[in-house]
């Protein structure tokens, strides 16, 4: 069977089920239309997502499987665990938005990266909205990591993060499941594996499993003090950890 890609309507903010995504490239399910908030945020209420290249179309995709976390069971490495001991970071939640967007852009050359100035100017809009939120990692008073994405519900959607020192990133992942997790946050979707998250832990989901829970998650809503700009605490370790 031949599947045909759907150029979306200018006008309309539908979009095709996932599951007419294409295998070869994995997910790919769509392209066109813009990067209106309105848009971005229909698309992740489906489990849907863009990314492109330099002189792609836009183009939208829901890959099998999915890459998540569970903020109630992620668990740092030993190594980030000793390092925080030592450090401590100051971390904080929606103080840095835009400047945590430009620098997951800034860190990587720019014929690799998709966060061109439509998609930075796409998500800093949504920040404006109340959609999108970041983590942000300081030494001293310097922005030296975070994290960003979008809140569907009682899921994240993380979109990027960045390092400038060592484990500042993985520090702020800790924190803000343990915060997402207190707030009633029940799981985090990455997009697709690579060995960076699976060596933060991350595991797989099939996209029906995925699809399943995000149709409840995003009908549930997180504490209202969970994306407040703030100050969070420094992950911890539970005292049954340390004893295992």
């Amino acid at each position: 069977m031949t599947i045909y890609l759907t150029e979306l309507a200018a006008d309309s903010f539908t979009f095709p089920s996932p599951d007419s995504a294409l295998s070869h490239p994995n997910g790919l399910l769509a392209y066109g239309g813009d990067l209106q908030p309105r848009r971005i945020l229909s698309a992740y209420h489906k489990g849907i997502f863009p990314w492109y290249g330099p002189g792609e179309p836009i183009l939208w995709w829901s890959p099998s499987p999915r890459a998540v976390f569970n903020p109630k069971t992620f668990k740092p490495a030993k190594s980030v665990k000793k390092f925080q001991k030592k450090h401590h970071y100051h971390i904080s939640l929606n103080r840095a938005t835009s400047r945590v967007i430009e620098l997951c852009a800034a860190v990587r050359p720019a014929e690799e990266t998709w966060l061109n100035h439509e998609m930075r100017n796409a998500y800093q809009c949504l920040a404006e909205q109340g959609a999108c939120h970041s983590v942000e990692v300081w030494e001293h008073e310097k922005l030296v990591g975070g994290l960003y994405g979008i809140e569907v519900g009682q899921l994240f959607c993380g979109e990027s993060m960045f390092s400038l020192t060592t484990n500042s990133s993985k520090i702020a992942l800790w924190a803000f499941c343990q915060h997402f997790s207190r707030h009633q946050g029940q799981l985090i979707d990455c997009q697709v594996m690579n060995p960076h998250l699976q060596s933060l832990g991350a595991t797989e989901l099939p996209r029906s499993q995925f699809m399943q829970s995000l149709l409840t998650l995003r009908e549930e809503s997180v504490s209202e003090s969970c994306f407040q700009p703030q100050w969070l605490p420094c992950p911890f370790v539970d005292s049954s950890e340390e004893r295992v």
